[in-house]
């Protein structure tokens, strides 16, 4: 009985928060895509599923929902294959130093302000007499201004996001790689299996677990990246060919200030994280491992 009472004391700082700070935010912002919300205002009135209504009938929305699937998807994709590749390359070095210099180097993108980076990337790269022109003059190619462009804004967008996140992902296939029993590679190796096949048929399902969390972690951030896409291209690009779901909730809410219809929104972009989330974990159940 006293164990009982001790745990629920302790308990009960966390279920606070919990509830300050994840529930009652989440059920309150729920609540006001019901209002044509204003904080400003003294009365805000109320329209029922009004908002919801009209996100159905918004262009914007869904262009934005459209972007943010084609980079949260090309993203995740690229990011798992080049990952994968590097902790692979990294895992069959001999020197455990060499290994430990690689992933920090790989990891410093991932601890660098992603404002800060993003600044740099911005008016450093892809500026008009960024590195990036610079690069393609030497080919003879005429400088761009990048961000008059549609489709290619979203690739530098995603190339930037790879850059700043790779050495995360990276280490944790590592020690995934490393943690596979070497027996299964050896005997896969007598029986004359290649390189390439021990990888994707002994340790790519043997480390099934760790790429179903990573994957699945990858996603859920990626269809939630802001900070970039604000910076890059705060106003969506050109014909908001790089506007989405986060960028547009933003815009929304703090430079239109309609609230409501910003908390709508952000249901809506809730709903395809969640089904996108359960889609992967479905594909991607693992029945079985090794001890």
């Amino acid at each position: 009985m006293k164990n009982n009472r001790f745990v629920a004391l302790v308990m009960i700082p966390s279920v606070l928060y919990m509830f300050l700070f994840v529930v009652f935010p989440v059920v309150y912002g729920l609540g006001i895509s019901f209002f044509n919300y204003n904080p400003a205002n003294t009365h805000n009135t109320f329209l029922g599923i009004e908002n919801y209504i009209r996100m159905f009938h918004d262009d914007t929305f869904w262009l934005a929902l459209k972007n943010t699937i084609f980079f949260g998807i090309v993203a995740l994709v690229l990011n798992l294959i080049i990952t994968l590749f590097l902790a692979e390359i990294i895992s069959v070095i001999p020197s455990k130093r060499l290994k430990t210099l690689f992933r920090t180097i790989l990891f410093i993108p991932c601890i660098a302000p992603v404002v800060g980076t993003s600044m740099i990337w911005k008016h450093g790269i892809v500026a008009t007499d960024g590195m990036l022109n610079a690069f393609l003059k030497l080919f003879g190619i005429s400088p761009h201004n990048w961000y008059l462009t549609q489709g290619p804004l979203l690739i530098i967008i995603i190339v930037y996001t790879l850059w700043a996140d790779l050495g995360y992902n990276v280490v944790l296939f590592s020690a995934g790689v490393e943690n596979v029993p070497k027996e299964f590679e050896e005997a896969a190796a007598i029986d004359g299996a290649g390189p390439l096949q021990r990888f994707l048929y002994i340790k790519l399902p043997l480390m099934g677990r760790t790429f179903a969390f990573v994957a699945v972690m990858t996603m859920a951030d990626y269809f939630q990246m802001f900070t970039q896409f604000n910076i890059f291209a705060a106003n969506g690009g050109r014909n908001n060919s790089a506007m989405v779901l986060t960028n547009y909730i933003y815009r929304t809410s703090f430079s239109n200030f309609d609230m409501g219809y910003a908390s709508a929104l952000s249901a809506g972009l809730f709903v395809v994280v969640f089904a996108v989330a359960m889609i992967q974990n479905r594909l991607m159940r693992i029945e079985w491992g090794y001890e």
